[in-house]
């Protein structure tokens, strides 16, 4: 075989791996996401580019406060990003007064950017069947979430926990 065959059939190789590689990172491992929307402020803005941390969730369950993405159910291919607020087997209810109660307690956080005012379906308590998570967004009075149509998310629908900000620069850094 001449040299350049030689050449042009190890370059090729080359970028084949690196697109197998880059594939299966996003499959398995990260993927990016956008922002659309106020529903997280002031935590996350419209616009912010962010890395997901997909694999994490395979060897442990998520957790209370973590910031997940998961699919409209419409097919849309629009993502949701919320806030886990209840766990899988616990009692969420929201007051009238705005408090969250898990478990018949006040949840202490301090992510919801106002005090609740809109309850949806909340105000009557909800037990999380064994593979569901309460969600809320941050910015609560306008934000659409487990009070209304999006209702408990099911740990299979869950495409990873935000891990990284990379956009706008000047926020760049994990998100919490």
């Amino acid at each position: 075989m001449n040299e350049k065959l030689k050449d042009f059939l190890s370059t090729s190789l080359y970028l084949l791996g690196v697109v197998i590689v880059t594939l299966l990172f996003i499959k398995y491992v990260g993927q990016k996401t956008v922002v659309i929307g106020d529903s997280m402020n002031d935590t996350l803005i419209d616009g912010d580019r962010l890395i997901l941390n997909k694999i994490s969730y395979r060897f442990n369950d998520p957790e209370r406060f973590d910031i997940i993405v998961f699919p409209f159910r419409d097919g849309s291919g629009k993502n949701y990003v919320k806030r886990i607020i209840g766990l899988p087997g616990e009692t969420v209810q929201l007051t009238e007064n705005g408090d969250i109660l898990i478990n018949g307690e006040v949840l202490e956080e301090n992510y919801g950017r106002e005090v609740i005012k809109r309850f949806g379906s909340s105000l009557e308590p909800y037990t999380l069947a064994k593979d569901e998570y309460y969600v809320l967004g941050d910015n609560r009075n306008d934000s659409d979430d487990s009070r209304y149509t999006v209702g408990p998310v099911h740990r299979r629908e869950i495409l990873g926990k935000v891990w990284i900000r990379i956009l706008p620069f000047k926020k760049f850094g994990k998100v919490r």
